[in-house]
Order: C-alpha cells, then sequence, then structure tokens
C-alpha cells in the first residue's frame, strides 16, 4: 500500500489555514510506522494535476511550527474544481499518475464546502479507478457556511477582526456625528450566509451601543424600511453603523451588484454593496457617509486572531490525520459543541457526502424579527468562538512570519494537458 502523503490547500485562505496545515503536517511526523514522506501541492490541486510537490522534508520544524501563526496560504492555493469524471476522465487519470508516481496513499485536501467536493471525488478513485488512495477533507471558511460542523475554522478570526473594527470605528464616527458623519458602512464577506456581518454584532458593548443596522444575505433587502430605521436611529442616537453582507440581495431575488464575473469557474466576486448603499443613504437623506470594504483585511489578519479558532485550525489537521490513522477514508473532520458555558468542544467526523458543496446560512432563528440585528441565542452561539488571543511573534515593531523555502520535487511524468475544455 503506497503510504506517502499529500497535503493541498483550496479556496479563499484564512488567517489560519496554515495553523491546519501545521496540524497535519506535525501529526504525520509522529506516525512514522504509518507515514513515508509528506509532500504539498504546489497551489492547490492544480498542483497535483501539474506534478508540482513540494518536499515538506525540506523545510524545518522551526518553520513548519512557524505555519500556526503566519496567515495566507504558505503552499498555495486555487479556485479549480475537477471535472465529472464523465466528462473530463483524463484528470483523474492524471491524478492517479501522480499519485502512483510519488507512491502518495493518502490526500488531504484543506479547503471550504467545494473543496470537499474536490476531496470527495478524489476518495471516489479508489474504488472506480482501483487505485488505494484514502482522501480526507480538513475544513476551513470564514464563511462559517460548512455543514455538519458547530464553527468553520477561520471564522472566528474573521469574526474577531469584524467586531474589533466596527467598535473601533464607531467610536471614531460618534466622536464627529454632530458636525460631521452620521453614517458608517462596512461591507463584510459572505456570498450566500451572513454570519460574518452577524459577528458585527459583537462590537455592541450594551444595547445600541454603538448604533446599528445590520444587512444579512438571507434577508431580502428592503430600501424604504432601510432608510426609514436609519434616519429613526440616527434621530435617537445621532449616527449609525451599517454592517452590509457582500452578497446583498434585493427583494426580486437578485444581488443588489456584482463586481466581477469568472464563467470559467463559475465563480462569482463579489463587492461593491458599500459604495452602493452610500450612495442611497446620500441621495435620499443628505447624511454625511463613510464606508469600508473589509475584503482580504477580514481574512488575512492574523495579528488578531481568535485563539479558539487557531487551537481549532490545528485540531481539525491533527484530528484529520489521526483518523486517518485508525484508518478512516473519505471525511472530514468537524467541530462539535459540547457545552456553551462554559464552552467546551471536541472534533467528531462526517462523511465527505455530508458536506460536498453545502452551503449552511444563518439560521433565521438567529436574526432578530425585524431583520436587522442578531438574536440573544447567535450572541451565545458567536461569542465563545472570538475568545482569547493568540498574538504572533513581532520584530521590528511587526509580526514576524515564516516562509516555506518551497523545494519542488523533481517530476517524472510528462506535462499535464487536458483533452476537455
Amino acid at each position: 500500500m503506497p503510504n506517502n502523503v499529500l497535503y493541498a490547500q483550496s479556496g479563499g485562505v484564512t488567517a489560519v489555514i496554515n495553523a491546519s496545515a501545521c496540524g497535519v503536517i506535525q501529526t504525520v511526523r509522529r506516525y512514522p510506522e504509518t507515514f513515508g514522506r509528506i509532500f504539498a501541492a504546489r497551489d492547490g490541486i492544480l498542483g497535483v494535476l501539474k506534478e508540482e510537490l513540494i518536499d515538506l522534508e525540506r523545510e524545518s520544524d522551526a518553520t513548519i511550527a512557524g505555519l500556526r501563526h503566519t496567515p495566507g496560504g504558505a503552499f498555495g492555493s486555487c479556485r479549480f474544481d475537477l471535472g465529472n469524471p464523465d466528462t473530463h476522465p483524463e484528470q483523474y487519470r492524471r491524478l492517479v499518475e501522480v499519485f502512483r508516481a510519488h507512491d502518495v496513499g493518502y490526500f488531504f485536501y484543506n479547503g471550504g464546502g467545494g473543496s470537499m467536493d474536490t476531496a470527495l471525488k478524489v476518495a471516489r478513485i479508489a474504488d472506480e479507478m482501483d487505485y488505494p488512495i484514502r482522501s480526507i477533507g480538513v475544513p476551513k471558511t470564514i464563511d462559517n457556511d460548512l455543514a455538519c460542523t458547530d464553527t468553520s475554522p477561520g471564522f472566528g478570526s474573521a469574526a474577531k477582526f469584524i467586531a474589533t473594527v466596527v467598535r473601533e470605528a464607531s467610536m471614531d464616527v460618534e466622536s464627529m456625528a454632530s458636525s460631521g458623519t452620521k453614517v458608517f458602512i462596512m461591507e463584510v464577506m459572505g456570498r450566500h450566509a451572513g454570519w460574518l456581518a452577524a459577528a458585527a454584532a459583537l462590537a455592541q458593548q450594551a444595547e445600541n451601543t454603538p448604533p446599528m443596522l445590520i444587512l444579512f444575505a438571507e434577508i431580502p433587502f428592503n430600501q424604504e424600511d432601510f432608510l426609514k430605521r436609519l434616519n429613526t436611529i440616527i434621530k435617537a442616537h445621532g449616527y449609525c453603523v451599517v454592517v452590509a453582507s457582500e452578497g446583498l440581495k434585493g427583494p426580486d431575488g437578485k444581488l443588489l451588484t456584482v463586481a466581477q464575473e469568472h464563467e470559467v469557474f463559475a465563480y462569482t466576486q463579489l463587492g461593491g454593496v458599500a459604495p452602493i448603499l452610500a450612495r442611497m443613504v446620500k441621495e435620499e437623506t443628505g447624511h454625511k457617509v463613510h464606508w469600508a470594504v473589509a475584503d482580504y483585511i477580514q481574512r488575512a489578519a492574523r495579528h488578531i486572531a481568535s485563539r479558539l479558532d487557531v487551537e481549532q485550525a490545528y485540531a481539525a489537521g491533527a484530528m484529520a490525520v489521526r483518523f486517518a490513522v485508525e484508518g478512516h477514508t473519505g471525511f472530514m473532520p468537524v467541530i462539535k459543541r459540547l457545552c456553551d458555558e462554559p464552552y467546551l468542544w471536541t472534533v467528531d467526523r462526517v462523511p465527505l457526502e455530508q458536506v460536498a458543496d453545502i452551503e449552511q446560512g444563518l439560521p433565521r432563528e438567529y436574526i432578530t424579527e425585524d431583520g436587522y440585528g442578531i438574536s440573544a441565542a447567535c450572541r451565545r452561539h458567536l461569542a465563545p468562538l472570538i475568545d482569547g488571543e493568540d498574538y504572533p511573534p513581532y520584530e521590528n515593531g511587526l509580526p514576524s512570519y515564516v516562509r516555506i523555502r518551497g523545494e519542488l520535487l523533481e517530476k517524472k511524468l510528462p506535462a499535464f494537458e487536458s483533452e476537455s475544455s
């Protein structure tokens, strides 16, 4: 049986995806009787198809340990989905060729719901192409929309960043509201799920402090009602903070804005809700408005990561390996909440079929009846996820992050050329 290990990262990276990589790599190294060598694909599944495999034996223990506090994707990521085996058989033949050439028997794919679909397709190679690969998903996404898990590694740190900057920005706006800006609009990620927008409510130190309206991806946007509520809040408090999901939709179910479309991989990059809302508020109310888009910053801000998120990201990677040692395959580790107060958790696993390409939005009961805030149950759910600090080391006043050497294995196969478009 082949026993070398291949790890890869996929999709939008997070502040803690490298912590999961650290968990995988360090745990594999603890089981020399089970595993052989360990590699990392450069740029996700694309690196596997191109046979661009990084030799992790050339990375020091200190560098691997440093991944735990380093943001970004250390080995490169991608937005690429494997095609259907019936229409793109050459992709699967190529995967088997690469696995066989490098004696790979374990494949760990670190990503979100779409990446779990890729991991599932790889897992099915074992039966359909008679190659003994054990394919395992490792969860990651700041959107927090993975099914079957209490939270998705990456979300807690992004949530902590959003709640922090919203609290700080609101104090700035409050200071100037009598003669300056009265509305501050913050756009956060979340194509179909309002979890990150909901996290902004954690910024409130008390009811209406700061005064806030949250626009969720799950709640159709009503311009007339929004402006009416905004004016009411400004009259009562002097200013208002608005937090909007990038995937905000109108009553017709259509996105308010689409910044760019990528037809090749059926992936849509959103953005631009904040300036649309700002223009609307300015034209309809006359209030002075400032807006910001958190964009990549919310998923890259490792300097203010949630300690719990780091611990869970590492545990997800480590337990993926331990479950594999026990003989399991075709699964994804999940975080299971045992208790709210105190927050207790463990790591379980579910079949990839239960999480592949499945999105879990913010439950309606987590949103207030009026559609502009979070319920007490949502606050109880979210509060523990941003708990604790896990600062990276600093050097000369700035965070000190590691970079891998990234030396590739010598290729054994011809270049890959897809037969299908």
